[in-house]
Formats: structure tokens, sequence, C-alpha cells
């Protein structure tokens, strides 16, 4: 079959399958369970990492439009990210997966094409329990504290003011009630250490949320079909002997989380 056709009836239930199997509730919990350990470290570094690895993509592909193939290819083989248990599951069941002739045809293409679209893959999905952890800050953030915290920087200010009110309401001389009206006039100081305090313990939550955020995200895409969708590209790139580097919707969308989260942060520094 040639890589742009459309997937066959076989092909296709083969997919549907495979995505069912590994990403449905039942399956993303048994990935998850190799989460329970070191991933809970990487997570957080692998956000940090993924600003310089997005960068390199880009310059790879600038690289690539000015001839130097050879810088290209160099740019496009750096790995910036830590990989985790659950990612290492995940592609040990695609290698699987893919060396089943029934599902990706004769053409399986060089070891370099599969390499480049499996990582390729991967850090896809990552950027997604990036975005899906950035979206359950927001509500968090609306709902308990009025504001829309996108990450960690907007997260910080607000958590650690809603606990040293609380303390201080709680330690007020006349009673909690005329304490929350006190404070309401006059704001309680924030020290440098509790906010570094809230920035430490902030950092472990969202690692945690990071790293489990895939069995929310999903079971939603199975749903959605994104999955399959995602899947099939993967083999119709393998098939075609594509090593070239590109940028995905999903990793853009992610560092705009990030950008988003500084910049709003920066504009509520500068109103004070």
């Amino acid at each position: 079959m040639a890589p742009n056709d459309s997937p066959t009836p076989e092909r296709r239930a083969a997919l549907q399958a495979f995505v069912r199997a590994t990403y449905g509730f039942a399956g993303t919990r048994r990935l998850h369970r190799a989460a329970l350990g070191r991933d809970l470290v990487r997570a957080p570094l692998n956000v940090f990492l993924a600003v310089p690895a997005l960068l390199a993509r880009f310059a790879a592909l600038g690289a690539r439009l000015a001839g130097k193939r050879q810088a290209a290819e160099w740019l496009a083989a750096r790995r910036f990210g830590l990989r985790t248990d659950v990612s290492r599951a995940i592609e040990a069941r695609l290698r699987t997966f893919l060396a089943d002739q029934n599902v990706i045809g004769s053409a399986t293409g060089t070891d370099a094409a599969t390499d480049a679209a499996i990582e390729d893959y991967l850090a896809v999905r990552t950027a997604v329990a990036e975005i899906t952890t950035t979206a359950l800050l927001l509500i968090t953030g609306v709902l308990l504290l009025g504001a829309a915290t996108p990450g960690l920087f907007s997260l910080i200010g607000p958590v650690a003011d809603a606990g040293a009110r609380g303390a201080a309401i709680d330690r007020f001389l006349l009673g909690p009630w005329l304490g929350s009206v006190y404070y309401d006039i006059f704001p309680v100081a924030l020290p440098g250490w509790r906010l570094a305090l809230t920035a430490g313990g902030l950092a472990v939550v969202i690692s945690v949320v990071t790293t489990f955020a895939g069995m929310l995200a999903d079971p939603l895409q199975v749903a959605t079909g994104t999955h399959r969708r995602r899947l099939a590209r993967l083999i119709r790139r393998i098939e075609a002997r594509d090593t070239t580097p590109g940028v995905a919707g999903e990793q853009l969308a992610a560092r705009m989380g990030d950008l988003g989260d500084l910049a709003l942060n920066l504009w509520r520094l500068i109103r004070g």
C-alpha cells in the first residue's frame, strides 16, 4: 500500500485495536504504573528541557531550508529530554506493533526513519500531557483562586498569599472573623521564604500531575480518534522513509502555554 493511500479496513482495525489496548482506560492505567518512580523526577525536568528541544527543531528546519543538510540532520538528532519509563513502555509496544507486516506493509523504512518517527510521536504525546496539565491548572485557579493560573509562575503568588492570609487569620487575637476583615484591609506581607517554599511545593505537585496527565488525556484522545490518526501518520511517515525534522502543533501549543504563564505573571508584576 502506498504511503499516502487511505488505510485499508484491516489496517484501520489493527490501529483501532492497538489504540484501545494501549490508551483506553485499562491500557493507560497499566502504562502509568511505570510512572511510580523516577518519572516523577524526570517529568518536571522534561518541561524545562522542552524549550531547547523546540529551538533545536526550528534550527534544524532552518538549516534544511538553507541547504545545510548535515547540520539539519545533526540538530534533528539532538535529544534534550529524559526518556521516561512510560515512554519506554509505549515505545516497546509500538515497535512490536510495527513489526507486524500486516500492519505496516512491506516498506518498513530505514532504522533512522523509524527511530525519528517514534521519537517525534513520543514527544507529541508528552506535549499533550503538558497541555492537559495547563488546562487543569487553569480550571483549578479559576475555581479556587478566582484567577487564571496556566502554570507554576502564575500560581506561586496567589497560593502563597492564600496560605499566609489563612495562617494570619487563624492567629488573629480578636478571632478569625475580625481577622478576615482586618486582612482584607491590610494585606499580609509575603516573606521570601514562603514564596520559595510555595514554589517548591507547587513544582512537586505539578510534576505529579504532568506525570499522570495521560490517564485523563489518553482515553479522551481514543474517543475522539486523535490517537488513531496520530498512529496512522506515524506509519505513513515510516513507509515514506521520511526523516525530515518537524514541529508538531501540540509541541507549539505546550510552549505557548509556558510563554503565556510567564507573560501573565509579568503583567501582574507590572500592574502591582
